[in-house]
């Protein structure tokens, strides 16, 4: 992976530390900043002890610095980007029950309020969001539900009591085997959009969405 790419992944990461103590502020917003201004100014070490716990587990700061060297100019125009106009920072928190259904929170005005993404047990707003929704509905049997995640071009002939049929029937162990896949790789998978398309990789497969009429649909998954 490039160095630019990896900067790109640590900076996402470093974002999310806002409740650390450090010298760039409490914020998101500052947090940023200051990343921003380290990377520009080829201060590695700043920059590292702007990374999450988790960011640092994934990479030592001899790694680190050693891709800041290597690549100073894509370094500094990271730092570049990261420091122009954008919208406010949004603070989000996700809480996993036992049973493995998450709850999004977002920080508004001081204080946790739920966000609307908990409401819509079955969104198709995002990506992510469809494929949770798609999980759900399979390990719920809501084959009605499942439905409408398929494409337009992928109905004729499909119905709900089709499905049922195949998926408690002769591919219910594969099926099986797609969810547990898809919900271990679920919490940390990074999901790939271009234009009306997206991927994430699971296991060993790839599911592939598409976006119809303003809602993402599941198009393949093997």
């Amino acid at each position: 992976m490039r160095t630019a790419a990896w900067l790109v992944l640590f900076a996402l990461a470093a974002s999310a530390c806002g409740g650390a103590q450090h010298p760039g502020g409490e914020d998101p917003q500052s947090v940023l900043h200051a990343y921003a201004r380290a990377l520009q100014e080829g201060r590695a070490e700043d920059a590292y002890r702007l990374l999450s716990d988790e960011a640092r587990r994934g990479i030592s700061l001899e790694a680190f610095r050693r891709m800041v060297k290597d690549d100073p100019e894509g370094v500094r125009e990271i730092g570049r980007a990261l420091e122009r106009p954008t919208a406010p920072a949004v603070v989000t928190a996700t809480v996993t029950s036992p049973s493995g259904q998450e709850l999004h929170l977002v920080l508004e005005g001081g204080g946790w309020r739920v966000d609307g993404s908990s409401i819509d047990l079955y969104a198709q707003d995002t990506p992510r969001h469809a494929i949770q929704g798609f999980v759900r509905a399979v390990e719920r049997k809501r084959y009605d539900v499942v439905m409408r995640y398929v494409p337009d071009a992928h109905r004729e002939g499909l119905d709900a009591d089709k499905l049922k049929a195949a998926w408690e029937g002769h591919e219910k162990d594969e099926i099986e085997q797609v969810v547990t896949a898809l919900k271990q790789a679920l919490p940390s998978a990074t999901i790939e959009e271009t234009g009306e398309r997206a991927t994430m990789p699971y296991g060993a497969g790839t599911m592939q969405l598409v976006r119809e009429h303003g809602v993402w649909k599941i198009e393949n998954f093997d």
